[in-house]
């Protein structure tokens, strides 16, 4: 098996890329655009400028370029957008992926450019949830990205001017470093966003259930298990005769609004290969200006309590989700204090999950404030978006399929609609958007969508507040619209296992009980080796192809009873095996080899010679042997083999010239009549095992 790490990844809304080639198949995991690189564009100004992106080279005074200044808004790149793929996947042929897994809605968010391509024949497969959810996110960026083609006009053939070299080495250097990425290769990731390529690439999709098992080329058996982290999104199990693999992705134990993650499908595999980076950024240490959750108290806690508890009930605790109520608690109570000082709300976070539970706690609050404010959600896929998470009880937590059964609504938010506390609005020009308010909006990076309008509007008002993700750069997301009277929070949300302390991941690993773990380099140093019964550990690298070890030492056979029957073993003493021959049809369905009996029989009985035998030919017996028959000749050492293999000859010239060569698996024999070679051949065969 061979894998293969094209990105690591940098957040939530940019899971990892893989390849990982297994059973002779190439296995793409996941395929996800990095929107974040988005905040190096000018949002659409409300006022028209010069067409120039940015100064010529040659106006540029060379010792002003050396001393570089502060980075404002005037150096943000003024074109369409175009946005950053998985640059190292570009180097592959489209043609060679066999199959494609999807972990998560924004893991099939470059999916278009791919499946637009010539060749692609690759099989897709994703969650039923998460293809619907992703297919409504890439219909909202393409509708959302139709305002700067709009105001652009049509796009230039070829590569836009910011592109070019010059322009390129004009650009801040925490731009050149996005654009081009620290060592310089990612140029070529950066594509413009498709338009009418949504609709094909899901026709191209599979999706799956819960659950569900499918079966690839009769080879590999694919799985998707939840992982916790939102509605819809996985882990997967591939199985095959060469071994069983399970791909962790970010994954979170105990949801409040999503089925918990799934261990039990995940036990006992050969490998796993774990590709969660979300832990460290979540562990960073925040500054006075950002809302931290109140986790260290908690942290030592669990680590103490580390060798009385048993892996699963660590796993199992709740503590991750009470903290993460905090975290919503705490946000709440900032909403609150803004309503109630005149000013409004403005959410642009892309997390469903989120959304949904902030929006319960948020009109939990403003009832005990005594408060009337409404509350907004602008985007052309929201109303049909919070539809669908009424019709996925299998992808929502144990409380949450309990309230449906109950006949209760699964989420606060249709109740909220009917109460008309909650309004859907497609876009931001509505004339009903009264103030104070509080709003949802798309995009989170602060340059596309109905956020960008209401940004402005709010920008200059101290008593308004803007609730931001800690995935983002909030310097540079911001920079368009400063000076910003408008209080900034940026809150970090849990996003995958906990590396730090070893508080998760090494009781999984106890309870899954792999025999090997592929981790990533950057978290070696997080795992402890005291364990005498821990797996073996390979750690990979970024942009590195790396060669494992064979997962199983042998293939499993299921043999039909009626041709059990036929197989006349023999016993060879020097490799203590049983061995018997059997004509049958060798068939690969569902991942397992069967046989079944043929017409034919190879009898050991027949008079017909054997034509494979076992052993080692021991020359000097075979040259005694021949002297019995009357056959004389000598032994020659050649190195003539196309593979440099030992080649032992043994020349024949007595009664005539023959020829003998002796390989490690083969014996050839070349003699100038049919009755020299089957005097030789009978002497070979009295020497060697016949099966």
């Amino acid at each position: 098996m061979k894998f293969t790490c094209l990105s690591k990844g940098g957040n939530f809304y940019f899971p990892p890329c893989h390849i990982i080639t297994m059973s002779g198949f190439r296995i793409l995991l996941d395929c996800p655009m990095d929107l974040s690189s988005l905040t190096i564009f000018s949002p659409i100004p409300i006022y028209a400028f010069s067409t120039g992106e940015l100064p010529s080279p040659d106006s540029v005074d060379p010792k002003r370029q050396k001393r570089e200044k502060p980075i404002d808004s005037s150096q943000l790149i003024r074109a369409q957008p175009w946005f950053k793929t998985v640059a190292s996947l570009h180097l592959w042929n489209v043609p060679f992926i066999d199959v494609v897994l999807i972990s998560s809605p924004m893991g099939m968010l470059g999916l278009p450019f791919w499946t637009r391509a010539n060749g692609f024949r690759a099989k897709i497969y994703v969650t039923e949830v998460a293809a619907r959810i992703g297919q409504l996110m890439m219909e909202d960026l393409v509708l959302m990205n139709k305002e700067f083609r709009q105001f652009y006009g049509s796009e230039e053939s070829g590569s836009p001017q910011w592109m070019n070299w010059e322009k390129l080495e004009l650009l801040p250097s925490l731009f050149r470093e996005i654009v081009l990425g620290e060592d310089g290769a990612e140029l070529g990731g950066w594509m413009p966003l498709y338009r009418d390529d949504v609709k094909g690439c899901i026709q191209k999709v599979h999706t799956l259930k819960y659950c569900q098992e499918i079966c690839y080329n009769g080879t590999l058996i694919i799985k998707a298990v939840s992982s916790g982290l939102e509605i819809g999104t996985c882990n997967w199990t591939v199985n095959g005769p060469k071994g069983n693999i399970a791909y962790l992705s970010s994954s979170i134990f105990d949801s409040s609004h999503a089925m918990n993650f799934d261990y039990h499908a995940l036990q006992r595999n050969d490998l796993i290969i774990y590709s969660d980076f979300s832990s460290p950024a979540l562990e960073d240490v925040k500054d006075n200006s950002y809302y931290s959750a109140p986790i260290c108290q908690n942290s030592s806690t669990i680590s103490a309590n580390n060798d009385r508890e048993g892996p699963a009930e660590l796993l199992l605790s709740t503590s991750e989700s009470l903290e993460e109520m905090e975290k919503l608690n705490f946000i709440c109570s900032c909403i609150i204090d803004s309503v109630k000082a005149g000013g409004s709300v403005l959410i642009p976070i892309g997390r469903l999950g989120t959304i949904l539970l902030l929006l319960e706690r948020i009109s939990l609050s403003l009832e005990a404030s005594s408060l009337k404010v409404p509350i907004f959600i602008i985007s052309s896929v929201a109303e049909e978006l919070l539809a669908f998470t009424n019709i996925i009880p299998e992808w929502l937590c144990k409380q949450r399929q309990e309230k449906l059964f109950a006949g209760e609504p699964v989420f606060a938010h249709t109740q909220l609609i009917k109460e008309k506390k909650l309004h859907v609005f497609p876009a931001v020009y509505s004339p009903n958007l009264l103030e104070p308010c509080i709003v949802f909006s798309p995009h989170w990076s602060l340059r596309l969508g109905p956020v960008v309008h209401l940004l402005r509007r709010w920008c200059s008002d101290e008593s308004s507040l803007l609730i931001i993700e800690d995935g983002v750069d909030a310097g540079l997301a911001l920079l368009p619209f400063k000076p910003m009277a408008m209080k900034v929070l940026q809150c970090s949300f849990l996003s995958g296992i906990k590396v730090v302390r070893l508080q998760k991941v090494q009781p999984l690993l106890k309870i899954l009980q792999p025999k090997s773990v592929l981790f990533p380099e950057d978290l070696r140093q997080l795992i402890s080796h005291s364990d005498t019964n821990s797996p073996t550990f390979f750690y990979y690298r970024g942009y590195e192809t790396l060669r494992m070890p064979s997962l199983k030492d042998g293939s499993e056979l299921k043999i039909a009873a009626d041709a059990v029957s036929l197989i006349h073993c023999r016993r060879l003493k020097a490799e203590r095996i049983d061995i018997g021959r059997l004509k049958g049809e060798l068939s690969l369905t569902n991942g397992k080899h069967q046989l079944r009996s043929g017409s034919e029989q190879a009898d050991s009985s027949s008079n017909e010679p054997p034509l494979l035998h076992c052993g080692s030919l021991d020359l000097e017996r075979l040259l005694a042997v021949l002297e019995k028959k009357g056959i004389r000749g000598a032994v020659q050492q050649g190195n003539n083999d196309s593979d440099s293999e030992n080649v032992h000859i043994v020349h024949v010239y007595e009664p005539s010239k023959a020829l003998i060569e002796v390989r490690k698996n083969s014996t050839v024999i070349s003699a100038s009549n049919e009755t020299l070679s089957s005097l030789i051949f009978n002497a070979v065969d009295s020497i060697l095992s016949d099966i």
